[in-house]
Formats: structure tokens, C-alpha cells, sequence
């Protein structure tokens, strides 16, 4: 659909959704502060931005995917729901029986469209080759530093091509790279990935491992890069689907390694596996937190190519919601078709809430048929891909609209006994996750919030001595409660430790708050919980989430974002159960504590190092102020890092214990 990046920026501004900045504007830090205030802008005032003096003779591209709107754009769909029922009406017909020769040779068009959309090589040069480095230079681009405390500069928005050796499949992925000089820079993949393990195969045989990197070009080959593609099915057959139209390739100057021949810049190089890692970031990551230094293979550059009118394309990340956040939207609307069709066929709808970084959270709705269904489909999901990452997984059904997260609350704390319907376990979890006690493992957390059948009336914990407290009352009793005096009395007098409460979600009927508490002792959130629940002020509450006081818990969308990403949920859940709560499921099952503070050595005998969240200087912030009105954005928009900048840690990318 899309010939070339030019072409990608012209249906962008004809639409109105792309503003051109002619006003020089420094690529380390200025850019992304200038994207960060735009892109958490409302959608009227959120537009792709093209920078077109970047003190290099390359403008560049950022924010392009950072709207429903212009995701869908780039699709080449009018919503994106569209591609998954694309893909349904592709899989049923070729689920579908096929008894007779006449219903076989139906499906010869069928098949035929499949083979065109693959990927193919074509010979000579392509448009990425019209100018070729005499000296590859990589920091020739405007590369981005995107936050303060970043090691340096990365590429954001790199198309990394790798193949296995044996095989010769190839892996089209998405992952930063560090600039440590003009041939130089690190190469970001996670062990999860399939680069990965190609990787891996070439450290077993000894020989160099041939790298292409792409920048530009369709808008699609970035998002069938991020794309969770099952192993051996070829990213650009995503690709070749979304457009109807094959992916043509061009093979590489210096390595061999095929290239879409429309993208902007080509960059060649290879990874020496007998050579020691480099040592790569901080880097402000979509977490909303900086993940830390670590060593990654060097990816050394033999050649760069480059269209004459080449844009260089960027992203950044940071504090939810940004542009990678429709670039996640995407994925769960395209591939939970498939995940229902051959997988979990109970499924009826997912949703990944952008402020649990799509990872953390996710809320499933299913056609509920059977006792213990609810768990069966958790434990189903996390064995899928990427979904393995997933922490909290809440599992509803019936008529509840899970996209309206207020209605999910009430919902699940309705039909959820804490003491009962939530179940733990532990697994593979993302590696840029800072609360697990060891890197890239750690808890998960169910909530069966499905109405139960009268098999699964578990009983719930064993419940505290007699005396010890004793609750009345269910989560609708909340409309009688009056949250202010609640307040005062926990503030003013019983536990002067805690020095905020949010507990504006009882007004809504949802028996959850936030609490935020300076810890100063070790056990100090367990003792804490244990107190609060004797003392019998929390009638008509279910949930109660502990966060540092440092936090502005006012934003439950912040909270919950901070939140999801401190709580290993086995190690930091607290389950209380309450002695009214029977084994027929009446009464409310007691109360869980979730511990979404940050973790030490000191008070926690946590061993990691913990990281920062992600905040401008004021320095940057003041240049931007400073040029705002030459820039053509309009209105002034504040900087979103003032927000924060009071909740920093003491420290740099790495807090100070």
C-alpha cells in the first residue's frame, strides 16, 4: 500500500496527522521531550511529527504509529479488529472440511494468494542502495538519546534481519541498539528471542554471524517486526498478508542477508560470537523505568546504504501511554484470532491495558462451559508465546465489557473470593522486570472473577482466631460507606507510617484502594496488613494495594503502573481470609494485600539493583519551553516529566539503597 516512507509521510499529512518542525531541534534529548509531551497529548493535539532540521541531512520520523488512528493507517485497515477477521476468514477456510474434489479445488485461489504473499528476492540493486557510504558512518544519522540517565545514543526503530545456520530461516525482530561509535554498536535481543538463538547456533559453529538492520520503508515491516510470529514463519509473510502484495527483497552488499528494497537505510555488519559483549545501556525503557546496564554482543557495521531522500525513523518509550503502546493494540487484535481459533477456542475477547505495559496485565473474557475453566484457560495462555511474560492474569465471562475497566473492577470483586479464586505460580517473566527476586523469573497471579458453578464453592483459607477480626459486609456495602472518615481515622490516628490513601474507587462501588506508606522496618508491609485488617476499618473492601509515598496515587492509571511493575505477585500478596466467608462462597473471602513498593536489601532482602522511572531534566524541559512557539505544534503543552519528577529515587538509572 505504502511504496516508500515519502510516500507513508504524505497519507499522514494529507490527513492531517502529521506536523513538519523546520526549527532546529537537538536529536540528544530535545526530540524526545518535544515527542513525550505530544504523544500524551489528547488524540486532537497527538500527531505524527517529522523533523526536518536534525542537524544532519537526514530528517526524521517519530510518533508515526502513536495514535488508534494512524496504527490502523499504517495497516492499511479502517480498525484494528480488521486484520484478525482477516485472518479468521483465511483459517476457517482452511480448517474447514473438505470431503469432495469440487470443495478441494475451491481452495486453489485460496492457496494461491497465500504464495503471494511470500517474500521475494529480486535481482540487482534496490531503492536502499542508491547511495552507498564510502566510509559507513552510523552516527551520520540523528540518532536519539531519548532519557538523562541513557548510556548514549540508541536506534529505536531497527528491522534487525538474522537467519539460522543450519536452516537458513530467517527472524525479522525489533531491538535497540547502543552507538559507541561510526561502526559500532550493541545489539539489544533478549534471551527469549529468536535472534537470539540464531545467534546461539553461530557460537556453536564458531563462525560470524552476518546482521542486516533496516530502517524505513512500509510502515508494516516495523510492525511484523514486533510481531509475536510463531518460530519459522517469516515476519514479511505478515507482511505480504496485511498488503495483499509480496515483500520484494534485494540481497546485501557485504553480507548475505536479504533487505526490503523500499526501506530508507541499510545498515550491514556482523557479530563476532568469540568476542567479548559489550557493556550496553541504561536505557529508558516502555516500562516506564530504565533498565540497566548489561552486557550484549558488539554488531560491528561493514556497509551503509541509504534511498537519496532517506527519513531516518525513530520511536522512544517511556511512562505509558506512548507510541509503542498502538504498536502492542496491534498485536492484541490481530493475534487474538489465532490464539482462539487454535489455541484457547473459549476465548471471546483480550485486552492488555497499556498501563500494565501490556506484559504485567492482561484481563481475559471466555464463554465459561465448565468447573475450572477459568483456570485451565490461565494456565493455557501462559504457555503461549509471549504471554508467558504475563504477571496478573484476570479471567471474567458473562456479559461484562472488559474495556471499560471500571466495569471490570466491579465485576471481578463481585465474583472473586480472595481466599479462594486466586491462584499462584510461577514462571518465565520479561527480562526487563525489576521486581522479580532473580532476573527473567518469578511470580504470576490468576484471578478466577468468572461466576462459579457449584463445584468450585472452594472453601476459602483457614480463618484467624476468634476475635481477631471480624468483617461484615460485602463489596456493594461500599455505598454506605463514607470514604473520608474512613480516611481521617487511618491517617490521623492508627497508622502514621501511611501518608496517603486513594479510596476514591468505593464511591464506584469497587472495594479496592491505594495506600501509600513509608517503609522503615523489614516485614514492615506484612506487620502493616496485619494490623489493618485487626483494627475492622475495612468494611466493604477487598483489595488493598501498598505503594511507596513518594507516589501520587490521585492517577489510578499511574498507580497502576507503578504498581505492576514493583509487585512480584507470589512473593508480594498477602491473603487474609475473612471469618464470614463460607464455604458456599458467601461473605467476601477475606482481603488480599498486594505489596507494590520498592524492594531493598536492606528492609527486603532483595539482592537486585532497582531502577529508576523515566523523568526529563530541567534542563531539556527549559529549551523546550524556550522554542515551543517555533516548533508549529500549537497551544503549549507542559512537560509530562513535571509530573514526576517529584517521585524520582534517590540516584541515577540506579537507585541508591
Amino acid at each position: 500500500m505504502y511504496r516508500n516512507t515519502q510516500h507513508w509521510i504524505k497519507t499522514l499529512e494529507d490527513a492531517g496527522e502529521l506536523v513538519r518542525i523546520r526549527e532546529y531541534v537537538n536529536p540528544h534529548l530535545e526530540i524526545p521531550e518535544i515527542t513525550d509531551r505530544v504523544s500524551k497529548a489528547d488524540d486532537s493535539r497527538n500527531k505524527a511529527l517529522l523533523f526536518e532540521n536534525t542537524g544532519t541531512k537526514f530528517p526524521l520520523l517519530i510518533n508515526s504509529f502513536g495514535t488508534e488512528k494512524r496504527m490502523a493507517m499504517a495497516l492499511g485497515v479502517k480498525n484494528l479488529d480488521a486484520v484478525g477477521k482477516q485472518i479468521e476468514e483465511l483459517l476457517k477456510q482452511l480448517m474447514k472440511p473438505k470431503d469432495s474434489i469440487s470443495e478441494k479445488l475451491k481452495m486453489l485461489p485460496t492457496l494461491s494468494s497465500i504464495a503471494s504473499w511470500m517474500p521475494k528476492v529480486k535481482k540487482g540493486k534496490g531503492e536502499c542502495q542508491e547511495v552507498v557510504m564510502q566510509n559507513p558512518d552510523v552516527t551520520k544519522f540523528p540518532v536519539l538519546q531519548c532519557w538523562p540517565r541513557d548510556g548514549g545514543p540508541f536506534i529505536t526503530l531497527p528491522i534487525i534481519h538474522t537467519k539460522d545456520p543450519q536452516t537458513e530461516i530467517r527472524n525479522v525482530g525489533l531491538y535497540r541498539m547502543q552507538v559507541y561509535s561510526p561502526t559500532l554498536t550493541a545489539m539489544h535481543w533478549h534471551r527469549h528471542k529468536v535472534s537470539a538463538r540464531h545467534f546461539a547456533e553461530y557460537k556453536k559453529l564458531g563462525i560470524k554471524m552476518p546482521v542486516a538492520v533496516a530502517l524505513g520503508g512500509d510502515p508494516v515491516y516495523s510492525y511484523a517486526a514486533t510481531a509475536p510470529m510463531p518460530d519459522g514463519i517469516d515476519e514479511y509473510m505478515l507482511a505480504g498478508f496485511i498488503r495483499k502484495k509480496k515483500v520484494e527483497l534485494v540481497q546485501c552488499l557485504t553480507q548475505d542477508v536479504q533487505v526490503p528494497s523500499d526501506a530508507d537505510i541499510i545498515i550491514e555488519g556482523y557479530i563476532d560470537p568469540e568476542e567479548e559483549y559489550i557493556l550496553e545501556g541504561p536505557f529508558g525503557d516502555h516500562t516506564g523505568y530504565y533498565s540497566l546496564a548489561d552486557y550484549y554482543p558488539r554488531f560491528h557495521i561493514t556497509c551503509i546504504t541509504h534511498r537519496r531522500d532517506a527519513v531516518y525513523p525513530a520511536t522512544i518509550v517511556g511512562i505509558p501511554p506512548q507510541e509503542d503502546a498502538w504498536l502492542g493494540k496491534a498485536t492484541e487484535r490481530i493475534f487474538l484470532v489465532p490464539i482462539k481459533m487454535t489455541m484457547v477456542p473459549e476465548i471471546i475477547d483480550m485486552e492488555l491495558p497499556v498501563h500494565g505495559v501490556f506484559h504485567n496485565l492482561a484481563i481475559i473474557k471466555i464463554k465459561k462451559e465448565y468447573p475450572g475453566q477459568a483456570i485451565k484457560v490461565m494456565h493455557s495462555l501462559w504457555g503461549a508465546g509471549q504471554m508467558m511474560f504475563n504477571k496478573f492474569m484476570i479471567v471474567v465471562d458473562g456479559d461484562v465489557n472488559i474495556h471499560d475497566y471500571e466495569e471490570v473492577a466491579r465485576y471481578i470483586l463481585q465474583n472473586c473470593n480472595p481466599s479462594a479464586d486466586i491462584h499462584f505460580t510461577q514462571g518465565p517473566v520479561d527480562v526487563l522486570d525489576h521486581s522479580c527476586s532473580v532476573m527473567a523469573f518469578g511470580g504470576k497471579m490468576g484471578i478466577d472473577a468468572t461466576k462459579k458453578f457449584p463445584e468450585e464453592n472452594t472453601p476459602p483459607l483457614n480463618p484467624l482466631s476468634k476475635g481477631e477480626g471480624t468483617f461484615a459486609g460485602a463489596a456493594s456495602s461500599t455505598k454506605e460507606s463514607n470514604p473520608l472518615p474512613f480516611g481521617e481515622r487511618w491517617r490521623g490516628v492508627s497508622f502514621p507510617e501511611v501518608s496517603d490513601i486513594n479510596s476514591s474507587l468505593l464511591e464506584k462501588n469497587i472495594s479496592l484502594i491505594f495506600i501509600t506508606v513509608q517503609k522503615n522496618r523489614k516485614n514492615h508491609i506484612k506487620e502493616l496488613s496485619e494490623k489493618i485488617f485487626k483494627s475492622g476499618i475495612l468494611e466493604g473492601i477487598k483489595v488493598v494495594l501498598f505503594l511507596d509515598h513518594t507516589i501520587d496515587i490521585t492517577s489510578v492509571a499511574d498507580a497502576v503502573w507503578r504498581f505492576t511493575n514493583n509487585v512480584d505477585p507470589k512473593r508480594d500478596s498477602i491473603i487474609l481470609p475473612d471469618n464470614n466467608s463460607l464455604p458456599s462462597g458467601e461473605g467476601r473471602g477475606g482481603v488480599i494485600f498486594l505489596d507494590g513498593t520498592r524492594k531493598t536489601k536492606a528492609l527486603d532482602g532483595f539482592e537486585r539493583d532497582w531502577p529508576n522511572i523515566l523523568c526529563s531534566d530541567d534542563k531539556t524541559i527549559q529549551k523546550v519551553d524556550e522554542i515551543w512557539n517555533a516548533l508549529g505544534l500549537g497551544e503549549f503543552i507542559p512537560s509530562p516529566s513535571l509530573k514526576y519528577q517529584k517521585q524520582l529515587y534517590k540516584g541515577g538509572a540506579v537507585v541508591e539503597e
